[in-house]
């Protein structure tokens, strides 16, 4: 890492979260980061608009899902010239689940440890009841079981708060549209023999409803479409 201040950028894909997105945006520590990207992905209420007037950059995505909106946010860092590229990327949901003032936490491994790739784990860290059901629980117990046996890495979780460096985010080649986002990443990540590591985070019950574990078809996708990606990418 520079000997100067690292560049941190943050892509927050949103869907339908203008109840939360402002507050996501103002907690984040805005001293430490350059530009928040809010990947607004094919809303139907006022996110792009809320989050625009609590100071962040809006992209749109109309192509539904969530792995979706994270990719056009990477595109729109790409766009800038290579001398301005961040150092870290930072990733957090827009529906204030996550703490977004943890994020020092977050990147500090990165920053003085050297690591490529950055967890928030939920599963180590305080966990409000109920704000995780218990179809997640087992099915992020089920899938960092599978990461650990297959690919011989151990996470406990997929939290989707999360940083990586920027040069390491590129060389994995992310191309998941949807649910399988954040396990594409782990995956490939332990494929590449990176330097991958957790830190505990607090957690908390969302915002309005999840579009995925809030309902019973949400949650079935998303588990499919999890294991599915473990075991495409051997």
């Amino acid at each position: 890492m520079p000997t100067t201040a690292p560049v941190i950028d943050v892509i927050i894909p949103a869907y339908n979260e203008e109840e939360s997105i402002a507050l996501v945006v103002k907690e984040l520590p805005a001293g430490l980061i350059r530009d928040i990207i809010v990947c607004n992905n094919n809303s139907s209420d006022d996110t792009a608009a809320v989050a625009r007037a609590a100071g962040a950059t809006v992209v749109d995505e109309k192509r539904a899902g969530y792995g979706s909106a994270c990719l056009r946010g990477m595109a729109h860092i790409a766009l800038r010239p290579e001398a301005e590229w961040p150092d870290i990327v930072v990733f957090i949901d827009g529906d204030h689940s996550d703490y977004p003032e943890q994020l020092p936490e977050v990147v500090a491994p990165i920053l003085n440890n050297g690591a490529d790739l950055v967890i928030g784990s939920r599963a180590t860290g305080d966990l409000e009841p109920g704000s995780m059901q218990p179809q997640q629980i087992f099915g992020n117990w089920l899938a960092t079981s599978l990461i650990k046996l297959i690919y011989g890495i151990e996470f406990t979780d997929l939290g989707p708060f999360r940083a990586i460096r920027y040069p390491a985010l590129r060389e994995l080649g992310m191309e998941d549209p949807d649910f399988g986002w954040t396990v594409e990443m782990q995956v490939r990540a332990a494929k590449a023999g990176m330097n991958c590591v957790e830190v505990p985070v607090r957690y908390r019950k969302r915002i309005g409803v999840s579009k995925i574990s809030g309902t019973v078809r949400g949650t079935f996708l998303a588990g499919h479409k999890i294991l599915w990606t473990i075991f495409k990418l051997i």
